[in-house]
């Protein structure tokens, strides 16, 4: 997993093969019945979050088209720094 690879919150994406646009609100969610922890949830835009059922997962290669980068900031760049810490600390494992 490269660690580098997070987009900041609120960067609206298209995932490969889809037609409506993502917006990334959270990293390294568990799916629900499964040990797998995707990249990132979104919800889809413009609507935003609609439901919990209608949380997006996926993760960082299924992205197919940044259409807008979120904020980065210096606070954005101080919780990727302990974001990538945690994320290899857990790959270790």
């Amino acid at each position: 997993m490269n660690n580098s690879k997070y987009l900041p919150i609120g960067t609206v994406v298209l995932l490969k093969g889809g037609t409506k646009r993502v917006m990334i609100y959270g990293f390294c969610c568990k799916g629900e019945g499964s040990d797998k922890i995707y990249d990132y949830v979104g919800c889809l835009s413009p609507e935003g979050f609609i439901s919990a059922n209608k949380n997006l997962l996926f993760d960082h290669e299924q992205i197919d088209k940044i259409i807008n980068m979120g904020l980065v900031d210096e606070e954005e760049k101080k919780f990727k720094e302990k974001l990538n810490s945690l994320v290899n600390m857990i790959n270790k494992d």
